[in-house]
């Protein structure tokens, strides 16, 4: 039986990334590589080629998005590496602010696109085994003895970022202490048996290789899961309190100048916003902006509690220096210190 469609290899090669692009130019069409997280694959799946037929129907030559995928910040690096990606669409903005430090991206990205440059939000969420047998209801759960928690890591992955700040910022709002968030948090990833390097990994390991009690995941890669695999396997679990993961987008200026697709990759990124876009990601299970696309998917997005990393827990520069950066908190924790 070959294996589910959500969790087929897909990342591109640099080598065939030029291949693809050499081929475009053969055939007299334009085309766009779009930088993207983990678990963004299917959505930009089906994006990319309702952008390419809404591009085509306005009157223009004929488009080929690409798309790469793995952790957030891998993403990032790969970009400030080399890898000319036009557009870049990430899980965290500190990814996008580490490009424009080095002049790839403007530095006023967030001020170029609605709603701070985000064209939908997600929230971090528990799967858990069909019946819930450890009976996981809040993050108190998840620092319980006997449970093993699966999370991808927070030094590569956005995903994984996005984790450890829930769980800190609900430990911060019950104890009103930093030194009792960090002693729950220190509890918690004692109870990580493997840190995967992005989100899908962090996925396989819960679902493919029976590893772990609870997933850490976001929102929509908690329901794709179960629509993939089928619901009988296992249940999504909303806690008490949890974090607004927004994902920010934006245009690598360097690269566009360079390649001459500054007005295509804008285009690409007002067609997220776009009522044909946002029902898309909705369908995908990500919370989209538009107000009456959200209400019509109303019934597959429950309450939950939400805060925000600079309204709780400071900037996010402040945020990764503190608790990322190498000797931050969180190397302290991984270490003993």
């Amino acid at each position: 039986m070959s294996a589910p469609r959500l969790f087929r290899p897909r990342q591109l090669a640099l080598g065939l990334l030029f291949g693809l692009s050499l081929a475009a130019i053969a055939h007299g069409e334009s085309n766009l590589l779009n930088v993207s997280y983990d678990v963004s694959r299917e959505l930009y799946q089906e994006i990319n080629p309702a952008f390419e037929s809404d591009w085509k129907a306005r009157g223009n030559p004929k488009v080929k998005v690409n798309q790469s995928h793995a952790g957030s910040s891998k993403q990032a690096q790969a970009v400030a590496a080399g890898l000319e990606g036009d557009v870049i669409t990430m899980n965290q903005s500190p990814d996008i602010d580490f490009l424009a430090d080095r002049g790839l991206v403007a530095g006023d990205w967030r001020d170029r696109f609605p709603h701070q440059a985000t064209p939908y939000t997600t929230t971090s969420v528990f799967l858990v085994r069909k019946g819930n047998p450890k009976n996981i209801r809040d993050w108190d759960d998840l620092a319980r003895d006997g449970i093993q928690v699966i999370v991808p890591n927070p030094k590569t992955s956005g995903n994984g970022r996005y984790s450890y700040l829930a769980a800190w910022g609900y430990a911060l709002e019950s104890s009103g202490s930093e030194t009792a968030a960090r002693e729950f948090v220190t509890r918690l990833l004692a109870n990580v048996p493997v840190l995967d390097g992005g989100g899908r990994g962090a996925t396989t390991t819960f679902t493919q290789r029976d590893v772990g009690d609870v997933l850490v995941t976001f929102e929509n890669e908690a329901i794709l899961i179960g629509k993939e695999l089928g619901a009988d396997k296992f249940d999504v679990v909303y806690p008490s309190l949890s974090i607004d993961a927004s994902a920010p987008v934006a245009v690598v200026e360097k690269v566009v100048a360079k390649r001459g697709t500054g007005a295509l990759a804008k285009a690409y990124l007002d067609f997220l916003y776009s009522a044909e876009g946002q029902d898309i990601i909705a369908r995908h299970f990500f919370r989209p902006r538009d107000e009456a696309v959200l209400a019509r998917y109303a019934g597959q997005f429950p309450t939950i509690r939400t805060f925000q990393v600079e309204e709780t827990l400071g900037s996010w520069a402040d945020v990764n220096k503190k608790h990322f950066a190498d000797d931050g908190i969180y190397d302290q924790i991984v270490t003993g210190q």
